[in-house]
């Protein structure tokens, strides 16, 4: 519970820093915003604050209660119910920070078990113990290529294909680094990381190459070129990915990536109102002592027995900024936990079967959608679970229609990407049945009339 401090410790404290009033602590902000009117209402009891927040959940359409056909980077997957049962358990809730190895053992475990899962799935040595998301994980792709070339190297090529807020974030965490461009040469954006465009992008000063695999619309194909096209010009290739289609498609280590980053919500974390989620970062060996982030190990204590530690990186990389080569972030431990237990639940032969549902399910629709008047499936290369539809009117007008008959809408690209208008990105999980995506075509199909 909150204990405020006394107007006794409140003065001790304004004496040690030679003040006399909480005033004098904000001379930096502007006067006339220092102390805003709140218009707040009459308090409330707690019995009708609780009607108020009934009243403002019932606003909330729950994927739980539509069929949801909306995703661009956050998916409706199921989550087994033992998640939710272990990982609300006490000492995984409270687990304190796992800097002393003797009572964190569990923590470090964990992690360490986590570590091992990314690294198999995406077919790369190691990984870290996480990132706040995916898009900091892709800056953070961009930090160790720069460090790993001791900034003499000033170029990041990206692919057109990487999630369009992911780009934004690389750019605000990179723009103070001396002369560094994160460039997204102009590119079919349909045509995933085989275009040219893409290519040609990359020279002599590029330090890291990154593309999607899925990408934001979906394309899959192998990025084999790519990556030789990087290392031809002595660039570092790095891969973002859905962890969900590694089930089902080659990894990013069999096709020559340095790194791999990637957005692990769909790893048991659920939608959660957007967050917190996890981002995943895993690297080859010579890279390893150069990856950010916390790194737990395996070793023997001085009783033989088996024991984890966090390994390769001074304490510093973590609480001293002037020393730190990455960002000082906290790991997502509990969320690391859900996604280990999500892998290990799931096992390999039940990630292919969700990866696979994804796959049928989205095909399925893709077809029947292509088949509708005044709508078309403009990916021309394969896809994995998300697809573009171009339609005949506004994709907001038709996610209205869409909410109206108690269904979840795609993404609407008209804000995201120019020339696509009336676009949207369909997603689809296997959480979506198939008589909903025959009722999703049906609504579709009527057009104006409510089906």
């Amino acid at each position: 519970m909150f204990v405020p401090h006394t107007d006794g410790e409140r003065a001790a404290m304004l004496a040690s820093l030679g003040m006399t009033s909480i005033e004098e602590l904000f001379p930096a902000i502007p006067e006339g915003v220092r102390f805003p009117e709140l218009k707040l209402t009459e308090s409330l009891s707690e019995a009708e604050m609780m009607e108020m927040l009934a009243e403002l959940d019932h606003a909330n359409l729950p994927v739980t209660e539509a069929p949801c056909f909306l995703g661009a980077g956050a998916y409706y997957h199921y989550v087994p119910a033992l998640l939710d049962n272990l990982s609300a358990r006490g000492d995984f809730y409270t687990a304190y920070t796992p800097y002393q190895a003797e009572i964190s053992q569990g923590t470090l475990q964990g992690i360490f078990e986590f570590q091992s899962l990314v690294a198999r799935l995406t077919g790369m040595d190691a990984a870290n113990a996480s990132h706040y998301d995916g898009a900091t994980a892709c800056a953070e792709a961009g930090i160790l290529a720069y460090h790993h070339f001791r900034g003499k190297r000033k170029r990041i090529v990206v692919s057109a294909g990487i999630h369009p807020h992911y780009l934004q974030t690389m750019r605000t965490y990179l723009q103070d680094y001396d002369g560094l461009d994160v460039a997204a040469p102009d590119q079919d954006v349909l045509n995933g990381a085989a275009d040219s465009a893409f290519l040609a992008g990359i020279d002599g000063d590029t330090a890291l190459v990154l593309a999607a695999y899925p990408d934001f619309f979906g394309t899959v194909g192998d990025l084999s070129d790519a990556a030789n096209a990087a290392h031809e010009k002595g660039a570092l290739f790095a891969v973002c990915v859905n962890p969900i289609a590694l089930g089902l498609l080659k990894t990013p280590g069999e096709m020559g990536a340095d790194i791999v980053v990637g957005e692990g919500q769909p790893l048991g974390l659920g939608l959660n109102f957007g967050g917190p989620y996890l981002g995943l970062f895993a690297v080859t060996q010579p890279l390893i002592r150069k990856m950010s982030g916390r790194i737990v190990g395996e070793t023997v204590d001085n009783r033989g027995q088996r024991a984890y530690v966090l390994t390769l990186t001074a304490r510093e990389q973590h609480i001293r900024r002037e020393k730190a080569t990455s960002n000082i972030c906290s790991n997502q431990g509990l969320n690391t936990l859900r996604a280990a237990m999500y892998l290990s639940a799931l096992g390999p032969g039940g990630l292919k079967a969700v990866a696979r549902s994804c796959y049928d399910k989205a095909h399925y629709a893709a077809k029947k959608l292509d088949g509708l008047k005044g709508f078309k499936v403009l990916n021309s290369k394969p896809f994995f679970h998300e697809f573009v539809l171009q339609c005949a009117e506004p994709a907001a007008e038709i996610n209205e229609r869409l909410l109206h008959n108690n269904m979840i809408g795609g993404y609407d690209l008209s804000g995201t990407m120019p020339g696509m208008e009336n676009a949207m990105l369909i997603a689809v999980t296997e959480m979506v049945s198939k008589q909903a995506i025959d009722d999703f075509c049906t609504v579709l199909a009527a057009g104006g009339k409510r089906a």
